[in-house]
């Protein structure tokens, strides 16, 4: 467990060990949500090149970025 510190603008940084666990680099997309009384910030699961992805599968995947998109707006 980590502690940080919230910024004025609301900003926190991902310790260094953490991103390395899970494989977030600069630039990466992270998903944010919360759970009752908790944030959760998970990288997005993507399908792997050439696993199939059936037309639900992509609707999902469109309405979470259209999610992320609004959001930054």
């Amino acid at each position: 467990m980590s502690l940080v510190k919230v910024t004025r603008k609301g900003q926190i940084t991902i310790p260094k060990d953490i991103r390395n666990a899970l494989g977030i680099n600069e630039g990466d997309y992270v998903v944010v949500r919360v759970e009752g009384n908790r944030i959760i910030i998970e990288k997005p699961r993507l399908p792997e090149p050439g696993e199939p992805v059936g037309l639900d599968k992509y609707r999902e995947l469109i309405k979470e970025l259209e999610e992320m998109r609004s959001r930054w707006r």
